[in-house]
């Protein structure tokens, strides 16, 4: 297949411009699925995260910022925000050696998480799940079916033990589903490798065998492929009257998941294709409400799969001081709405948290409660670096949990646009009100989340 190259993503934008720059608030749905059909399309390969794709789709954002009106942000020298990556790739033949028996990594057992260093110690058994040892090397523990095992993979990773062996239910079965054995991993390059135990998914025949031989057990990776790399935020700058004033934040993540190690494409259309379209949209119909008192920022970071990584060099390094940032809301798969939401609403993770969501949707944003707060959204999107600095920082979402979520199924084919189309516009007028500065949104009491 032909790739794009920049220049050519560049001369499509160009293009487009004297139909996507008119100064209209109106969101067309022609233009809602002309983005999508883009940054979703075949040709960027899932946009995953610190690759050559994903640069393309910061480019295209770029330039539909700069179509759009907005400028980069003073003292920036472009639209685009670059962040030094290293990339880890395991071997994808891990070995765990009990006494004189050695299992394979696919066959044997799969990695839930860390994985790129050695381990090995005792084991203990964890008889009862509720009750994990402490102290143990190597800790073996078989969860019980159900969603519970995430509170139990909190607790396992809390006990201090080196290696931890997990019996493989149905949900741990999905939680490693598609992933290959050799997918990389990425870190932003300023901040050291990520510690913690080697967590493996084991499969129950193997699991059984190894609990009743006892001994010590050695985890080997083999040997992995190190590279550096660079992630992509595009940034946009609608200025205020008030130049140096607050400022307004509008964002999304513009990667996904890309192609997979077995050749499957992650196309990413919900996630968040939507949402980054939603970001062009809004700064090109904000620009033409303004000029308005609050300089509105516009921000589509890059390797959110990969770890919030982009939006967490954002906040080490931000354009403006982020004690200028008076709100943040971040947009994440708003192409199709949960059925526990009412007809048409988005739900806000941590709704609940500040008065930025009520006064949204007073104004006409189609917003409400996040109805699932015990899976913590609020602190699992880009929002919640910034919420860690103090911000008012939400995400909302027209399904979280969508069927699709991380599947080959999340394409365009998939992608209600009448939905999408009217998500977008409520939040028109909405933004473009609290732009004037008459309202700031503030931390309910207790609502702020700890500092970083």
């Amino acid at each position: 297949m032909k790739r794009l190259s920049l220049a050519a993503v560049s001369m499509i934008a160009l293009l487009a411009g004297p139909v996507l720059a008119q100064q209209t608030t109106t969101i067309e749905r022609n233009a809602v699925e002309a983005h999508m059909n883009f940054l979703a399309g075949d040709e960027l390969q899932g946009r995953g995260s610190a690759t050559r794709d994903e640069a393309i789709a910061a480019a295209y954002v770029a330039a539909q910022f700069r179509l759009a009106g907005l400028t980069p942000v003073p003292g920036m020298d472009g639209y685009l925000q670059r962040a030094p990556v290293t990339k880890t790739t395991p071997s994808g033949a891990a070995t765990v050696t009990v006494g004189g028996t050695v299992l394979n990594q696919g066959a044997d057992f799969a990695i839930l998480t860390g994985g790129l260093t050695a381990a090995s110690g005792t084991i203990t058994v964890a008889e009862d799940p509720a009750a994990l040892p402490s102290g143990a090397e190597t800790l073996m523990l078989a969860p019980p079916e159900g969603p519970g095992v995430r509170a139990l993979f909190g607790a396992a990773m809390g006990s201090g033990a080196k290696l931890i062996l997990m019996r493989r239910t149905e949900a741990l079965a999905q939680a490693t589903a598609g992933r290959g054995t050799r997918d990389t991993s990425i870190r932003l390059s300023e901040t050291p490798a990520r510690g913690g135990p080697v967590v493996l998914v084991v499969a129950p025949e193997v699991y059984d065998r190894l609990k009743a031989a006892g001994g010590a057990a050695a985890y080997d990776p083999g040997v992995t492929t190190v590279e550096e790399g660079i992630t992509t935020n595009a940034i946009g700058w609608l200025a205020g009257t008030e130049p140096d004033g607050p400022v307004l934040m509008v964002s999304a993540h513009l990667d996904h998941i890309g192609v997979r190690s077995d050749g499957v494409v992650m196309h990413g259309a919900n996630d968040d294709a939507s949402g980054t379209v939603a970001v062009i949209e809004l700064a090109r119909a904000l620009s033409g409400t303004g000029p308005h008192r609050m300089n509105v920022m516009f921000v589509a970071y890059g390797s959110e799969e990969a770890g919030l990584l982009g939006s967490r060099y954002f906040v080490n390094h931000p354009p403006v001081p982020l004690e200028r940032l008076k709100a943040n809301l971040e947009i994440e798969m708003i192409a199709d709405q949960d059925p526990q939401l009412p007809a048409g609403v988005m739900m806000m993770t941590g709704f609940e948290r500040s008065n930025f969501g009520p006064e949204l949707k007073a104004r006409g944003a189609l917003i409400g409660p996040d109805p699932y707060p015990e899976q913590n959204f609020f602190q699992r999107s880009d929002n919640y670096a910034l919420a860690q600095r103090g911000i008012v920082a939400h995400t909302i979402s027209g399904w979280a949990t969508i069927p699709t979520y991380h599947t080959p199924e999340d394409t365009i084919a998939n992608i209600n646009f009448d939905f999408m189309t009217a998500a977008i516009q409520s939040l028109v007028e909405p933004l473009s009100e609290l732009a004037e500065g008459d309202f700031t949104p503030t931390w309910a009491e207790g609502g702020r989340p700890e500092a970083q």
